[in-house]
């Protein structure tokens, strides 16, 4: 497992909070002897605060366009969406296993903008995973992904971490 996975959090929009910032910063310097993970920031189509319908689903198709460039034909695609599969810790762990053992070793997950994500991404995606049907910030959902990242490969190794 050591230095053999990659893994990519594909986002839209840059973190605007200093603390989301030093979450991902922290846990991405955990993770490091577990895999080698990096941050893709896309750009997020402006919208006015009145925007229609039809104006959100462009913006999606925009920001997809963008998101799927950073997708390699070979990744094993986790698309963050609240109509997903919840999992427990646990669970997570063990479909993570599952991928590394099916021979991927190149894992992106995706964090859609304030609108989520248009339905080419969706499609694209080899799983919908749901950390909750609430919504969450998306620069927050960054930290939360990375913290989840970091305790699946500590349950992985049987090593100890908070409960």
């Amino acid at each position: 497992m050591q230095g053999l996975l990659n893994i990519r959090v594909i986002a839209v929009g840059k973190l605007k909070e200093r603390y989301q910032s030093e979450g991902v910063k922290d846990y991405l310097r955990r993770l490091k002897p577990y895999a080698k993970v990096g941050i893709v920031e896309v750009a997020e189509e402006p919208l006015g605060k009145s925007a229609s319908p039809a104006e959100e689903a462009l913006a999606r198709r925009r920001e997809a366009g963008r998101i799927l460039d950073h997708i390699k034909p070979h990744s094993y695609c986790i698309a963050l969406d609240r109509e997903g599969v919840a999992l427990s810790s646990e669970e997570f762990s063990a479909a993570l296993e599952k991928v590394m053992l099916s021979g991927t070793s190149d894992i992106a997950f995706v964090i859609g903008g304030s609108t989520g994500l248009a339905p080419e991404v969706i499609n694209r995606a080899d799983m919908r995973l749901s950390f909750s049907r609430m919504t969450f910030p998306h620069g927050l959902m960054r930290v939360i992904l990375l913290e989840q990242v970091y305790r699946a490969f500590k349950i992985l190794r049987g090593e100890t971490y908070h409960k």
